[in-house]
């Protein structure tokens, strides 16, 4: 398997769902989940800073440094612990499109990454490994999150 292939590839999906994120922040009316998809968006920036320094390493010969990256979960358990998920939900009823678009997106990402992670070895088997844990941790977050929007959506009368 071609890891730098594989970075590269990865890049431009990084790039993407810092994008997604990014427009969708601005776009979303209550400040949690605003900040939410900026928490994420920032994220997903150091996730390309980080390819890219991998990228960087592979076309030099050297071997990139590791990264200080937050724990797999970080910002999932950030959200909890500030019930940015209750306050994101009642406010996303209406956004239940992005929500669901954003779980896909970081499930696409996870299940990528843990996909080429299983046909690696080495430092690239760790490198795809670390950035499918993190990935993970943002669809849990945005899977409790749609979920927990769709419930009250469900639960609305007819006409909102």
């Amino acid at each position: 398997m071609n890891i730098k292939k594989i970075l590269e590839y990865a890049l431009e999906r990084e790039h993407e769902g810092k994008r997604f994120f990014s427009e969708n922040a601005e776009r979303l009316q209550n400040a949690a989940a605003q900040s939410a998809f900026k928490a994420i968006a920032e994220e997903e920036q150091r996730h390309i800073e980080y390819i890219s320094d991998q990228i960087a390493a592979l076309n030099s010969g050297a071997e990139a440094p590791s990264p200080e990256l937050p724990k797999s979960g970080f910002f999932a358990d950030r959200a909890e612990s500030q019930s940015i998920i209750d306050t994101v939900a009642e406010a996303m009823v209406a956004d239940l499109p992005v929500l669901r678009m954003a779980y896909l997106i970081e499930r696409d990402f996870a299940e990528f990454y843990a996909m080429a992670a299983g046909k690696s070895e080495g430092k690239a088997k760790e490198i795809l490994d670390m950035l499918s844990n993190w990935e993970s941790g943002h669809e849990r977050l945005f899977k409790r999150m749609h979920d927990q929007a769709f419930e009250q959506y469900a639960q609305m009368p007819w006409g909102g």
